[in-house]
């Protein structure tokens, strides 16, 4: 491939996303193209062998300073965000080593599987108690009533983020989100979540609470060399991250069951199957499109393809879960599929630090709404379904069920 061979990706991509990555897939697991909406060029990575190598190779790297210095020498000035989201973006997803390891270590303990299997009883309470609201209704737009309250109030309670913040917080994080968002939408946004985040690590540096938030405060109040910036960066992130994932794996979920009506009976036949199958959910429609922007900091070989340094890396968890390399009929679902080791939650020293808690409110949302609805079925076409404008995660923005 020359430098000159680069594919300009369509708008719409998001629509369909499975279909634009077997398009790419087709012509070799590392493409380059320009992506909407400001045009950036970028090596875009689809194969899942390539995908799970340069997740976890040292030359990509993520330092938020370079890569707003690629920003704007490769995009033309109309093209430039001015700045924006550079008050949240010192969070260990943009760090290198040794940085990442110190960033994250704060907040590993939070996330393993023995600390968020003590969350399993409150996890199960939220859930029960969205399903008894849910009850006596004919119809439900599942992601508003459901998919997306479920997660948002676990991880707000986790950080100590008041109930009454709690809507407003979660349009602010939408709008970031967003490819369709206006420049200045988003910039507003940023204020306000920043704004938001300043005063809430303020009120908890003065009035300590049982929470997350609260501890990473008193970390670095203890001569840990967590700054201020990187406290309200790293509340960001666990906010933002810690909903949007499992809204999408959730929704997505559901809508892939509801299209396959075996599955469906099989899974209700057979609960045990539940945990399996979340992983299977993961694999076939995962919540997460393309995973966050790296940059070679020297040449790097991949898939037939020599990208050189300074240039950035895209890597389609998607497409790399639906390589048939890897998994025989890719774009079947099967829950009882061995589909572990798929890339949802990414992969290296980035892997998402929240995939215990997603699995853990995925497992016991589904569960609980097939038990609660049996009769639980589309409600319209599922080629009417809109997927968001948004290039990082993967999910619909209604999905329109009826309840038999």
């Amino acid at each position: 491939m020359t430098s000159d061979e680069i594919l300009e990706v369509a708008e719409d991509f998001a629509q369909d996303a499975h279909l634009f990555s077997e398009m790419l897939r087709g012509g070799g697991p590392v493409r380059l193209v320009r992506l909407p909406p400001r045009g950036l060029p970028c090596y875009l990575v689809t194969g899942f062998a390539e995908a799970r190598a340069l997740l976890a190779d040292p030359r990509l790297r993520k330092n938020s300073q370079r890569i707003r210095e690629l920003f704007e020498a490769k995009l033309p000035p109309e093209a430039q965000m001015s700045g924006f989201g550079q008050d949240l973006s010192q969070h260990m997803l943009n760090s290198d080593q040794p940085d990442h390891t110190r960033l994250r270590k704060l907040v590993n303990k939070a996330f393993t599987a023995r600390t968020v299997a003590r969350l399993r009883p409150r996890v199960e309470e939220i859930t029960a108690e969205l399903l008894d609201g849910l009850a006596g209704s004919e119809r439900a737009d599942l992601v508003a009533s459901f998919a997306a309250p479920l997660p948002i109030t676990v991880i707000c309670e986790l950080l100590g983020v008041r109930e009454e913040d709690r809507t407003e917080f979660a349009g602010w994080s939408k709008t970031l989100l967003s490819a369709a968002a206006r420049p200045e939408e988003m910039q507003a946004a940023a204020a306000s979540m920043f704004g938001y985040l300043t005063g809430l690590i303020a009120q908890k540096r003065a009035e300590p609470a049982e929470d997350l938030l609260s501890d990473l405060v008193h970390a670095s109040d203890d001569g840990d060399s967590l700054s201020e910036p990187e406290l309200v960066s790293m509340a960001f992130l666990l906010l933002v991250a810690g909903h949007e994932t499992t809204v999408n794996l959730i929704a997505n979920g559901v809508l892939a069951l509801l299209r396959e009506p075996e599955q469906l009976a099989r899974l209700r036949a057979e609960p045990e199957l539940l945990p399996g199958a979340v992983e299977e959910f993961l694999r076939f429609d995962g919540p997460i499109h393309l995973a966050t922007l790296r940059f070679t900091a020297e040449p790097v070989e991949v898939g037939g393809v020599t990208i050189p340094a300074g240039e950035f890396v895209l890597v389609s968890l998607l497409g790399a879960n639906r390589d048939a390399e890897r998994y025989p009929e890719p774009d079947k679902l099967d829950i009882t599929r061995a589909a572990g080791g798929h890339l949802a939650f990414g992969h290296g020293i980035h892997y998402c630090v929240g995939a215990p808690l997603a699995r853990l409110e995925a497992e016991i949302a589904l569960g609980g709404l097939l038990e609660r609805f049996p009769e639980i079925a589309l409600d319209g076409k599922p080629d009417e379904l809109v997927y968001r404008q948004s290039s990082l995660v993967h999910g619909l923005e209604v999905l329109p069920v009826r309840f038999g």
